[in-house]
């Protein structure tokens, strides 16, 4: 197998490298593809931003989620990927591959949701027609998930050492206050949308609650619609009356869930620094091996 092949490296990254990928992939697409056919980027995106007109919505209902690929500049889409890197891998220190596109596309949709609804319900944006694009409010529903999870894990930026809930709230306090003098109004009220979902679904998580389990399942439902019989793994089922072997076969997972549990308070309470070599080693291959 030749390890050098584009194909198997994509394949062997991260969620989050996918997800660069992916998006820098349709920008380059996009505006070289506007450059040699001279014609205007909106052509080609047109029929994937997001629109505030419902019944525009209705004949693209994949706008949802599909304008969160899209980005107006190149500093638009570095700022965002930038930020989806750093704080994308505090959460696969912790979580699966799943779990974080999960949060992404799920912030990607309630971003969109409260920036349609803003501009169908408020008069201030009745005469507005306007369209959305990027990754932002995704982005900072990973950003505002890790940072509500873990809170008081620490980072070094430049001479500083700030705790992420820091990071996160100065990230959400600084578009609230370019709210009423922005000229992306619109796009500030989507990222509110993705940062409200990512603080839901990071305190429900603490509590037991997952409200992301619905999509996942609906993802593997999704993957497995493209997956030929042979590709798909084979169950077998065994059963057994014995009592005594049942319960000494549950007993193994109960404990190695409780101990996945105490390294979680642990770093919720002190930060993922607080972690021993031995704790760090345990989580990074409980997550592989979910």
């Amino acid at each position: 197998m030749n390890t050098n092949n584009l194909t198997y490296q994509f394949k062997q990254a991260s969620i989050v490298v996918k997800l660069i990928v992916i998006n820098t992939a349709i920008f380059l697409v996009m505006y070289l593809g506007s450059f040699f056919l001279q014609i205007s980027p909106t052509v080609f995106t047109s029929w994937f931003v997001l629109p505030t007109d419902i019944f525009s919505i209705i004949k693209q209902p994949w706008a949802i989620i599909t304008y969160a690929f899209l980005h107006g500049g190149f500093w638009h889409l570095f700022w965002n990927m930038y930020l989806l890197y750093w704080f994308g891998t505090f959460v696969l220190n912790l979580f699966t591959a799943k779990r974080l596109l999960t949060i992404y596309l799920l912030g990607a949709i309630s971003g969109g949701f409260l920036y349609v609804l803003a501009y169908n319900l408020f008069p201030v944006f009745s005469n507005i027609n306007s369209n959305l694009l990027g990754a932002s409010a995704a982005v900072l529903a990973v950003v505002i998930f890790i940072a509500t999870y873990t809170p008081n894990t620490e980072v070094k930026l430049f001479m500083f050492t700030l705790k992420l809930w820091q990071i996160g709230l100065a990230m959400v306090l600084i578009d609230i206050i370019q709210l009423p003098t922005s000229g992306n109004t619109g796009g500030l009220i989507a990222h509110m949308g993705g940062a409200f979902f990512g603080y839901l679904y990071a305190t429900q998580l603490s509590k037991g609650n997952d409200l992301g389990r619905w999509f996942e399942n609906a993802i593997d439902w999704f993957v497995n619609l493209f997956k030929s019989r042979k590709n798909k793994p084979f169950k077998k089922v065994h059963r057994t009356t014995d009592q005594k072997f049942t319960r000494s076969a549950k007993k193994p997972s109960e404990d190695y869930q409780k101990k996945i549990d105490i390294i979680l308070d642990k770093i919720g309470k002190s930060g993922y620094d607080s972690l021993t070599k031995a704790e760090k080693d345990f989580l990074f291959k409980a997550g592989k091996n979910n």
